[in-house]
């Protein structure tokens, strides 16, 4: 099932910090990146494949602080 996320991240400042974010979102599979800005991302979610906290473990491994908004 598809299921729609919105993550808080906390530590980003900049857009290399988006483009990270969104590689690192990019490769959890059944992920869907569809909007990552400073501060924030929207990503489509298939939770037969992958599990919200796994989107957030990917964010975290970089160092920065992602939560469910």
């Amino acid at each position: 099932m598809k299921q729609q996320l919105e993550l808080a991240i906390e530590g980003m400042h900049c857009d290399g910090c988006v483009r990270r974010v969104t590689a690192a979102l990019s490769k959890v599979e059944g992920a869907e990146v569809e909007k990552v800005e400073v501060g924030s991302a929207r990503v489509q979610l298939d939770t037969e494949k992958a599990s919200p906290e796994e989107l957030i473990d990917a964010v975290n491994r970089l160092g920065f602080k992602a939560r469910e908004s």
